[in-house]
């Protein structure tokens, strides 16, 4: 009897520590916004985008990325990153070029910080790409 007391006892002891412990997860970072570019030009039928979110300082390095088929542009995007992968050390920035055939024909020049300047939305500008002489 006194055994069973006893573990009685303990489980619920057990069962009202873990009740005390309240674990959250933080919410993801959000990053959106929307790429496009000035001219005045129609997408080929077939173009595609690609928009990414890199670590400016360090070139080839891409934190996330999306591509997919177009037909128009602006092209709204959005990421969910986990607020685990954010370093604060790091500069992130949105890139995006879109491709036809095979080749990139608009693509982002300039940089377009986000995230550790706290800015989570952005207007990514790209621009046409010159045709090889």
């Amino acid at each position: 009897m006194i055994s069973l007391l006893k573990k009685s006892v303990v489980l619920l002891c057990m069962l009202v520590l873990t009740a005390c412990v309240t674990v959250e997860d933080k919410p993801p970072v959000v990053v959106n916004g929307a790429a496009g570019y000035l001219e005045k030009l129609p997408l080929p039928q077939g173009s595609s985008i690609t928009i990414a979110i890199i670590d400016l300082d360090t070139p080839g390095v891409i934190v996330a990325q999306k591509s997919f088929n177009i037909v128009r542009a602006p092209v709204p995007f959005k990421f969910l990153l986990p607020a685990d992968s954010i370093d604060d050390s790091i500069h992130y920035g949105v890139v995006a070029m879109i491709q036809y055939q095979g080749k990139v024909i608009f693509q982002t020049y300039d940089r377009f910080p986000v995230i550790n300047n706290n800015k989570y939305t952005t207007e990514v500008l790209m621009k046409a790409v010159p045709a090889p002489r």
